[in-house]
């Protein structure tokens, strides 16, 4: 979450000396009123209220999507990974838009207004994809899309302008109250994060609707105080001071860096060589702004390995949340949610910043050891990767509960012996697949893997029972699992092939069939599921049902009612519960097909303390490393270049999910060690870093910037405009909302 709350941190620079920033007329000069006689504008009240609600709605959203894709729409997992990536890194290239209509264009305020209306669209137009009784599913996808595509564009949009915008409401003079405001914007932030990532994950499964999951309740609270958070803004509009717009900073980069790549290439052979190729731009622009250019360069350069870092840090909301379904999620008092999860970054996050800024970091000055700005980024990269490691090991523990899907020409067979005696299975050109005799009632155990010359192969099995050999012919069918199903009825042996589950369910829900060796049929209720299971050795269908104890469960014939202590139904298993005895006394006999989630989702903690010291040391140190390299007018720069790294982080993950193809475990020990690799490039991209101070510009260009700007204006108005436009600061259009 800190990518966002960083923005509270940034404040606003003064324009560095040799640059006249043009005074504007009209609103930016209006003095808004303030809150009890102090410092502070009324009109901050209602950017905080907007922040905390847009931050509620677009985490709420978020924490959701990765199960809404799987359950919802029916993806797979990697389809799923690969759109909730896509989606993420949308969102962080959309900034540069909204920066660029902000400050060329629309001007703060009727940005932040504008996109504000095409996120409340973009969230209804999703929230009404969520409703199962509009259209088919290919509608669903459409609006879905449609819908992320518009909150991408909104939340985008105004990331670059809502904190600029609070900063803006402050007299120049009032810079302790600005970095208030900042710290509880960045509480508002946090605060949005936290809550909604508990609230929604509860509409979602806690709320049915439509006879499922409500995740159009859970996408339609996150629209509705997106409402809010418009409405708002809006309600503020008369106390607000609004700066017109002062031109982005980034274009005129672009157009200078541009000119010298033509300059160079019309007359690099008629002319001596130049120390640096944008030296080719001293014949348009000032010596001062090139020199400003090579220093954000310079900087920009260091960013080119961070992207690996996001890719791993993003995977909270996709591969993560998707580990968490497969554990057990019972705290005794509580059960969480796989999607609750993920609030644990923000609230560690409120927790380690004080806890690094007081405590860590100056201990390790006091073991003389310098930790510089950089070094703590490749510190914080060595977290991120440990983190993954811990993911992995946990991974490694999670799958021992899960029965491996057969491959292609393979199938799953055990055997259940309902019979009277000891039955001894044979299968035909398997000699030794059961090679011991199956005690009646005994637990299956573990399923044998059958391979198949065919997509579907008929299968010759023969039973022993009481010395006496039976013969059955069964169809098996590729990457099926099934269960042989063993009876008898006096010397006569029968068998049934069913099909099995072997999926574990990614809510947690377990999953539930029935055999009736009765002679009475039976109608059983398991919360809100009906199990109709005849008699003889009839199978019921299979269901899910909610994790929790069944105690008193209903069970129904012609004749009589009776009632099963079915007992714990836990996380991800998979039962077969055999009814036995007499129809007066039933005796049950519960198999557990598919082992239950016995790892306890506690165990990702360490990963998420390991992940946000990393986020702490390598995100807050690296921008605020960068915002010290960098000139104070080049701030939105090297925003644009962060958000970048953000965006291309999410790519990465976006292309292994697809393109990879591999296990789980190894795709994380992939990403972990990717990111040491990384690591160590940065590191050595970091030893031959010089540090600079931005302020000796003054001293080298003061004078001489301002009468360049004067001569430049004189020639060309127009560009001349632009030069003084370069000199407005643009360090309130910050990285991370």
């Amino acid at each position: 979450m800190t990518r966002d709350s960083l923005k509270s941190r940034l404040i606003q620079q003064p324009a560095p000396k040799g640059y006249l920033a043009e005074e504007q007329g009209g609103d930016e000069k209006r003095k808004s009123p303030t809150i009890c006689g102090t410092n502070y504008p009324v009109s901050i009240g209602f950017i905080v209220v907007n922040e905390f609600c847009e931050r509620f709605s677009y985490y709420g959203m978020k924490a959701v999507l990765t199960l809404y894709f799987i359950h919802y729409l029916k993806w797979d997992k990697d389809l799923s990974t690969a759109v909730y990536h896509a989606f993420s890194s949308l969102c962080y290239f959309t900034p540069i838009l909204g920066a660029l209509i902000a400050d060329s264009w629309l001007g703060k305020f009727k940005t932040i207004i504008y996109l504000s209306i095409v996120y409340v669209i973009g969230h209804v137009v999703k929230s009404v994809g969520a409703i199962p009784d509009v259209g088919d599913s290919t509608l669903h996808i459409v609006l879905s899309m449609a819908g992320l595509i518009l909150i991408a564009f909104g939340t985008g949009g105004i990331k670059p302008c809502v904190a600029a915008f609070g900063g803006d409401q402050f007299e120049e003079e009032h810079t302790e109250e600005r970095r208030k405001f900042f710290s509880i914007f960045y509480m508002s932030i946090n605060a949005g994060s936290v809550l909604s990532t508990v609230i929604t994950p509860i509409l979602r499964s806690d709320v049915q609707c439509f006879g499922s999951d409500c995740y159009a309740l859970a996408f339609g609270v996150p629209a509705a105080l997106m409402i809010i958070a418009t409405v708002v803004f809006i309600a503020g509009s008369g106390l607000y001071k609004k700066s017109p717009p002062e031109g982005n900073v980034l274009l005129h980069v672009c157009k200078c860096m541009g000119f010298a790549i033509r300059n160079r290439w019309r007359n690099s052979d008629h002319e001596a060589k130049r120390e640096h190729w944008l030296d080719w731009a001293e014949e348009k622009y000032p010596k001062r702004l090139i020199a400003e250019i090579k220093m954000v360069l310079r900087v920009l350069v260091l960013y080119i390995p961070l992207p690996m870092f996001w890719a791993l840090f993003d995977q909270q909301g996709s591969r993560w949340t998707l580990q968490a379904t497969r554990m057990n999620m019972d705290f005794g008092a509580f059960v969480l949610k796989p999607d609750q999860m993920q609030m644990l970054n923000a609230l560690l996050i409120l927790v380690f910043i004080p806890i690094f800024d007081m405590g860590v970091y100056p201990l390790i000055g006091l073991c003389k050891i310098k930790l510089t700005p950089l070094r703590k980024m490749a510190a914080g990269m060595v977290f991120a990767a440990l983190a993954f490691g811990a993911a992995t090991i946990v991974e490694r523990s999670v799958i021992e509960t899960v029965v491996e899907p057969p491959p292609a020409s393979t199938s799953l067979l055990k055997v259940l012996n309902l019979a009277e005696g000891d039955i001894l299975v044979g299968v035909e050109g398997h000699a030794g697949l059961f090679p011991q005799p199956i005690a009646p009632y005994q637990d299956p155990g573990e399923y044998k893997s059958l391979p198949l010359n065919d997509f579907t192969q008929a299968v010759t099995v023969t039973l022993t029972f009481n010395g006496a050999k039976h013969y059955f012919v069964k169809s098996f069918s590729e990457e099926e699992a099934y269960s042989l199903v063993v009876h008898n009825d006096d010397l006569v042996v029968h068998c049934n092939l069913v099909k099995d589950n072997i999926k574990k369910s990614e809510n947690g829900m377990a999953h539930l069939r029935f055999i009736n060796t009765l002679n009475e049929d039976f109608n059983i209720t398991v919360k809100d599921e009906h199990f109709y299971v005849p008699s003889g050795v009839g199978i019921s269908n299979g269901e899910f049902v909610v994790r929790e104890k069944y105690p008193n469960v209903r069970c129904e014939s012609r004749s009589r009612n009776v009632t099963l202590d079915l007992g714990l139904l836990d996380f991800g298993a998979s039962y077969t519960v055999i009814l036995r005895g007499r129809p007066e006394a039933i005796e049950l006999t519960k198999i557990e097909d598919v082992h239950a989630n016995n790892v306890h989702i506690a165990w990702q903690v360490p990963q998420y303390v390991l992940i946000t010291a990393g986020e702490v040391m390598f995100s807050i140190t690296g921008l605020e490393f960068s915002y010290s390299q960098a000139p104070a007018n080049m701030k939105s720069v090297l925003q644009a270049g962060w958000l970048m790294t953000v965006a291309f982080g999410n790519v990465i993950v976006l292309i292994v999910a697809e393109g990879a193809g591999m296990e789980q475990w190894m795709e994380f020990l992939l990403f972990a060690g990717l990111l040491v690799g990384v690591c160590i490039i940065f590191s050595i991209m970091a030893y031959f870093y010089t540090y600079v101070d931005p302020d000796n510009l003054d001293k080298m260009y003061g004078d001489e910037a301002t009468e360049e700007a004067e001569d430049d204006l004189q020639k060309n108005p127009k560009d001349g405009m632009d030069m003084r436009e370069l000199g407005q600061s643009e360090s309130g259009h910050s990285t991370k909302m």
